[in-house]
């Protein structure tokens, strides 16, 4: 079931007092039109009725795609430290209550930025694993790697055996874009099963850069 709340909320840009329906949790089956504005950037975003001031809202919500198999537990962080804690405790609590039993065969994603939210949800939509496709993305930032520092890698499409992918690069603010056969998806994601990926979760994941590194150097989940 999908869950929201209403906030009386103050514009930090102009100080206007407005009301903003949060969501604590989107079920696909019953909203799907929820889904929808949420791909759009307009599920928990605070946009001033008087000044246009948009800000995303500090409420942590649970996204659960039964179809898919997919839960992603979203709590807005940009703290490493803070981001660690949430996810320690997402783990801890999800094991104690007992929660993981009923979960077999999803991928459970824990995640702090909106935009990866997005991303995640696309992937799976379009019938990819995100843990081969964050190796591609290592894959592709590599290819120039003075440049990796400033560079963001994100999934856009997948479209007539093609999947598209949008770098941004913060040093030049510029975004450019690199395609990769759907080919090389299927032999990378092989490879990465037959070396020990699981395709499902155990527990809950955290499944970034950082996640691809340790996949390329032989950690299996």
């Amino acid at each position: 079931m999908s869950l929201n709340s209403t906030q009386n909320v103050r514009c930090p840009q102009c100080g206007q007092m407005s009301e903003v329906t949060v969501w604590n949790s989107i079920t696909v089956k019953d909203s799907a039109d929820l889904k929808q504005d949420l791909l759009r950037g307009m599920v928990n975003m605070f946009r001033c009725p008087a000044c246009s001031h948009t800000a995303l809202m500090p409420t942590p919500m649970l996204y659960h795609d039964e179809e898919k198999r997919l839960m992603i537990s979203f709590s807005p962080c940009d703290d490493p430290i803070l981001k660690q804690r949430l996810f320690d405790n997402v783990q801890n609590t999800s094991k104690e209550s007992g929660e993981l039993e009923k979960l077999e065969g999803y991928n459970l994603r824990f995640i702090t930025d909106y935009n990866e939210l997005l991303e995640k949800i696309l992937i799976f939509d379009n019938g990819l694993n995100d843990k081969t496709i964050e190796v591609i993305k290592l894959m592709i930032l590599s290819q120039e790697v003075d440049k990796v520092e400033y560079r963001v890698c994100r999934f856009g499409k997948k479209e007539n055996g093609v999947m598209e992918f949008m770098i941004y690069d913060a040093k030049e603010n510029q975004t450019y874009t690199s395609s990769v056969p759907d080919e090389t998806y299927t032999t990378i994601d092989t490879s990465l099963r037959e070396s020990g990926m699981k395709p499902y979760s155990f527990e809950w994941e955290m499944v970034d850069p950082s996640y691809a590194t340790r996949l390329l150097q032989g950690f299996n989940n």
